[in-house]
């Protein structure tokens, strides 16, 4: 469960830095309930993960919640939020 945390977070983040780019900001119309998804994620890794070590949900939950917020600020300066 972790690592498709990880994945999750990796590829939202990525998918940020595509949001970005001119031309190509309404990706993030897509990218946030992607990372949405992997923050839900992320917290049930997070929380099922017991005595084993957390690095890999913590990293996804972080990019996660980092390409949330990103994609959001981006979508209210570019004007695709009205």
């Amino acid at each position: 469960m972790q690592v498709a945390s990880l994945v999750l977070g990796i590829l939202a983040a990525i998918g940020m830095l595509v949001g970005f780019f001119p031309c190509f900001g309404a990706f993030n119309w897509i990218n946030i309930p992607f990372s949405v998804i992997g923050l839900i994620v992320s917290v049930i890794a997070l929380a099922t993960a017991g005595d084993t070590p957390k690095g890999g949900s913590i990293a996804g939950l972080v990019c996660c919640i980092c390409a949330l917020i990103f994609g959001i600020i981006r979508l209210i300066l570019g004007g695709g939020v009205l």
